[in-house]
């Protein structure tokens, strides 16, 4: 089931999920939450298998059981979303930016000309898990090392890396997409100033998180094509 497949089952049931445009917004979360407080489910806005399952029910067919539709993966989907969003031009900053430093408490993010890729991340967690504890500094690539649990790298996973040493402290954050034999594929926000796409050496990876309100994916890897891009060397 799809993040349009939600809104369209919210919909038809009397809900208001807002625009039905597979985008994973707060009206469309506090639709879901009120639908899963009618059914007797834990209204935590999460679409989980219990919650999927009711509203498969709704448009199956009378005397049919409905198969277990997959969750989507709601921070993923808001990642892909904002594939494309860049930094403000010069000393012009991009609203939406600080617009995610602003929902999230962190009112000392001034300018997008500070590294934006772990405020990128907790915009998308925030934004579709509401429910899911960030790391006490967002803004820190490396803090996401304590956010959820650890998994194997997995599509939609948070994927942490070093940047200049191991030992630097400094780092990068993003999502998992899939990997080819040397290199992960990676969505992230500050990666050549934008929301983009960006290959991270898999020697650089320092761990792989899952959020605990989600359950982990049994997909494994996503292999991918061999890639003609290079590899990505500081996301900053």
């Amino acid at each position: 089931m799809t993040i349009r497949d939600i809104q369209t089952a919210l919909a038809k049931a009397g809900y208001r999920p807002g625009t039905i445009d597979g985008v994973w917004g707060r009206q469309t979360a506090a639709a879901l939450r009120a639908f899963q407080k009618a059914r007797g489910l834990r209204p935590d806005g999460v679409a989980g298998p219990q919650t999927l399952a009711a509203l498969a029910a709704l448009s199956a067919p009378p005397g049919t059981v409905p198969a277990p539709p997959r969750p989507p993966l709601v921070w993923l989907a808001e990642a892909r979303h904002l594939l494309g969003l860049k930094e403000g031009p010069g000393a012009i900053d991009n609203p939406k930016i600080l617009q995610w430093a602003e929902d999230i408490g962190q009112r000392l993010y001034t300018s997008d000309d500070i590294p934006w890729c772990g405020l990128f991340v907790a915009h998308c967690i925030a934004a579709t898990l509401p429910h899911e504890p960030l790391p006490a500094n967002p803004l820190g690539a490396r803090a996401w090392g304590s956010f959820g649990h650890s998994i194997t790298p997995t599509r939609g996973s948070v994927m942490v890396f070093w940047r200049k040493s191991r030992q630097s402290g400094l780092g990068h954050v993003g999502f998992y997409l899939g990997e080819d034999a040397g290199a992960y594929c990676i969505l992230g926000g500050n990666q050549s100033d934008s929301v983009s796409l960006a290959w991270i050496a898999k020697d650089r990876l320092v761990t792989a998180r899952w959020p605990n309100s989600f359950a982990p994916l049994l997909e494994g890897p996503t292999m991918l094509a061999s890639r003609t891009a290079g590899l990505s060397v500081n996301e900053a």
